[in-house]
């Protein structure tokens, strides 16, 4: 079933996120929708930004990969 295929996936980008060494990343939200998924949460910097989206994007496979996650410097 592809729902839980997207599931599967969701969850192993969730975990991958959850096993970073930097804490903002360990904070970040996956979610899916249909053939998305959706990063979302807030970082610090770009760096960061672009490192979890590579790191989902690494499990994403065919699916689209919508970064959410804000930088904020404060």
């Amino acid at each position: 079933m592809a729902t839980t295929e997207q599931d599967s996936i969701a969850t192993t980008a969730t975990a991958l996120l959850a096993q970073s060494p930097i804490a903002e990343l360990r904070r970040l939200r996956v979610d899916e929708k249909a053939d998305k998924l959706q990063l979302s949460g807030q970082v610090r910097s770009f760096y960061h930004k672009q490192l979890a989206q590579e790191t989902v994007r690494s499990v994403a496979g065919d699916m689209q990969l919508i970064n959410r996650v804000d930088v904020c410097s404060s």
